[in-house]
């Protein structure tokens, strides 16, 4: 495809308005919020303003390449802020079995594999729960994944026993706030799992059989799609990719707080997803959703150092959602276009 036609294809009219929703975040603060753009180096590491917007958006990076995978199939997943929660507690107790009991001494170091593969294993066994749920019993995504948002809190604070369990573990603490290559490692994990995602969506044929299920899944399995297989698979990568994103949180506090961790976090990756241009089932783009998160992050940055009030981001938030997909829309430009052509011929 040349340039001329890749400007013309409907992925780059689909990224078109958040990447311009994205510029014109960044130059307001350009103009308006003095060493915004400064980005300094110290001991090899790199540290301003873009460098903690991206570092703060990483979790919900995470929780929006999963769901855009989900969104894509026609489906939603309202369980990965209390996966976060799970995952969390789990490697927090992983660490310190004996604090929930009222034991503040450490006893054996637990490995770094340990502390990272239960939660995962964990957070994998939560979207097959999901995927069976949908793909299988048959039962409405939005259902199916609410009945885990609901009790996956509960079970995070049933493995913490309600308590805020704190521990000290370097090698585990390296995820939520080590540096690598310069830059935070939350960051580099949200490339990886981006390019790792990227690569088998868009250069093997998987791609083209999640966006066939989303926009006809009978279709699509009469086509001979393995329609089920592959929804059951999105909703687990999801799951996986929702206990990576607990682990940096958990990791970057030394602490699972199981009834906060991730609250409210699906919200921000559905509408992450929606403003990238991933709007229900059929075509997808995991960079639009990554652009989408950059976008809300960066708001929420613009309006705390506004000295906004933090009860209003809410607000804010809910505005640029609903601008970006009106815009997005290709039905609601066909109708403000006709009243600016209905207009000027009524003037002229």
């Amino acid at each position: 495809m040349s340039q001329v036609q890749w400007l013309r294809s409907e992925n780059f009219q689909r990224m078109l308005w958040p990447l311009m929703a994205l510029v014109g975040i960044l130059l307001f603060n350009f103009f308006f919020t003095p060493g915004f753009f400064h980005i300094e180096i110290k001991d090899g590491r790199f540290f301003g303003s873009l460098v903690d917007i991206a570092n703060r958006a990483a979790p919900v990076m995470l929780l929006a390449i999963g769901m855009t995978l989900v969104f894509a199939t026609g489906g939603v997943d309202l369980s990965v802020g209390a996966v976060m929660a799970i995952s969390g507690a789990i490697a927090a107790t992983v660490i310190r079995p004996d604090y929930v009991k009222g034991v503040l001494e450490y006893g054996e170091v637990q490995s770094l594999f340990l502390v990272l593969s239960i939660p995962l294993f964990f957070s994998l066994l939560a979207g097959l729960w999901n995927g069976l749920l949908v793909a299988v019993i048959g039962i409405q995504p939005i259902i199916a994944t609410l009945i885990l948002m609901v009790a996956g809190r509960g079970i995070a604070q049933l493995i913490t026993q309600g308590q805020i369990v704190v521990f000290i573990h370097e090698p585990f603490q390296y995820i939520g706030s080590g540096f690598l290559f310069g830059l935070p490692f939350p960051i580099i994990l949200v490339l990886l799992t981006f390019t790792v995602t990227y690569l088998l969506t868009r250069r093997t044929g998987l791609g083209l059989f999640i966006e066939a299920i989303g926009a006809n899944s009978i279709a699509s399995r009469f086509m001979g799609i393995r329609e089920r297989m592959i929804t059951l698979s999105v909703y687990i990568f999801s799951g996986f990719c929702a206990g990576l994103a607990g682990l940096i949180v958990c990791a970057d506090i030394k602490a699972a707080d199981a009834n906060n961790a991730g609250l409210f976090l699906e919200l921000d990756a559905i509408a992450a997803v929606i403003i990238g241009g991933t709007m229900w089932g059929g075509r997808f783009t995991v960079f639009g959703s990554i652009v989408g998160t950059l976008i809300i992050q960066s708001l929420t940055t613009t309006i705390l150092t506004r000295g906004v009030a933090p009860e209003v981001t809410l607000v804010f938030k809910a505005f640029v959602i609903i601008l970006v997909a009106l815009i997005q829309s290709e039905k609601f430009r066909q109708l403000f276009s006709n009243r600016m052509a209905g207009e000027k011929v009524r003037t002229s």
